[in-house]
């Protein structure tokens, strides 16, 4: 039987302070890449190709666009970075500054919190491998709100700094929950993100996934084939089937759409940072 093919997996960190985006692009399951975006252009640009997985709601982009945390997994274990690890790069490649050694998936990635540091994520601890004198450490940092040691317990902290609200965590069944989010988009509409957390979950998602709804002027507008979502200045931008769109909201809904990227199609190709 042939194995189902599926779009490409998105997802998207966005600099605060400058018009720069980092796409994780996932698929086939065991390859990933970082492609740069520059939204002032919308021009994109390939950073690095990985053999394993990142765990995208576990990485960050620092406010200047300058720099990636992350945390991966190869499966190496007994590789010199233990099999996963978290790391920090310069966007968009993946090659680390610095390399702090996991060994297993628990805790792992981290978040930026203002200038060149960072808090990690750590958890049962890491074994620093090397670290680089462009970013430091924040010892002082601890999210707010704490969600788990896993992705929700990243993920979530950057919805809440990056001006998401909390509306409600539900739970569904056993090893099913939803957490719901909003943010306030142009136009007077209101963007929803429903961030589900399952065991089983559909064909083609992770065990962590979104879906979003649109509130506002035209009504309630679900946009269940949304991966990600995201306000983008005046804009809007989203992910779906692979690729990458904006558009801006006008009271029937989104106005002017536009296909920003198609990730599909794409094949692993190695590439050498430059540094």
């Amino acid at each position: 039987m042939t194995p189902t093919a599926f779009p490409a997996r998105i997802h998207v960190l966005l600099a605060r302070r400058a018009p720069v985006g980092v796409v994780i692009r996932r698929g086939p399951s065991k390859r990933v890449c970082t492609v740069l975006w520059d939204r002032t252009a919308d021009a994109f640009r390939l950073g690095q190709w990985l053999h394993g997985r990142v765990y995208e709601r576990r990485s960050d982009v620092s406010p200047d666009g300058t720099h990636l945390i992350y945390f991966a997994m190869d499966g190496h274990w007994d590789g010199e970075a233990g099999g996963s690890w978290t790391a920090i790069s310069r966007v968009p490649y993946l090659k680390a500054l610095t390399l702090l050694a996991k060994g297993d998936c628990w805790h792992g990635g981290g978040l930026f919190t203002g200038g060149g540091r960072y808090w990690l994520n750590d958890g049962c601890g890491h074994a620093s491998i090397r670290e680089s004198h462009e970013v430091v450490r924040d010892l002082k940092y601890q999210p707010d709100r704490h969600f788990g040691g896993e992705c929700p317990g990243v993920y979530y902290a950057r919805l809440l700094r990056d001006g998401w609200t909390l509306i409600r965590r539900e739970a569904i069944g056993r090893w099913k929950a939803m957490s719901v989010f909003e943010k306030p988009a142009p136009g007077g509409w209101t963007l929803r993100k429903l961030a589900h957390e399952e065991v089983g979950a559909p064909p083609g998602k992770g065990c962590y996934w979104d879906e979003h709804e649109l509130d506002g002027p035209g009504g309630r507008i679900s946009c269940p084939d949304w991966e990600w979502a995201e306000v983008d200045g005046d804009r809007l931008a989203w992910a779906a089937a692979g690729k990458l769109f904006g558009g801006r909201p006008g009271e029937g809904g989104i106005a002017a759409s536009a296909e920003l990227h198609d990730f599909n199609g794409m094949e692993f190709e190695a590439i050498a940072a430059p540094y």
